[in-house]
């Protein structure tokens, strides 16, 4: 067993909806399209696109269940995975009314 594993098991949470909760936390949205195109106006000198380029729009990529899968076997995982995979136990941490998890609470 992986500390993830034992870590979802303690909290009594199920993979399936930290799987759930990425995609819904990384999916795009229109207003992260307009983060993109403003970035791009930015370049030109646009003082109002420099303002809106400056949030960060969400990166499109959820966490896949081949890479939960790794994780919750102990095996390696990617940076980015973990991190993807940290905001959304956070989340569902927080509908849970629990404290926040850390990198190495996880792994």
């Amino acid at each position: 067993m992986s500390k993830l594993q034992d870590y979802l098991k303690n909290q009594n949470i199920d993979p399936r909806r930290v799987l759930a909760a990425s995609h819904t936390l990384e999916a795009s949205r229109p207003e992260d399209r307009s983060t993109r195109l403003a970035k791009k106006r930015a370049k030109g000198g646009d003082e109002s696109a420099k303002e809106a380029a400056a949030k960060k729009p969400r990166s499109g990529k959820p966490l896949s269940r081949p890479t939960l899968d790794r994780a919750l076997a102990g095996q390696s995982v990617s940076g980015a995975a973990k991190t993807r995979l940290l905001r959304a136990l956070n989340v569902v941490l927080g509908q849970k009314k629990k404290g926040e998890a850390s990198l190495k609470d996880l792994f």
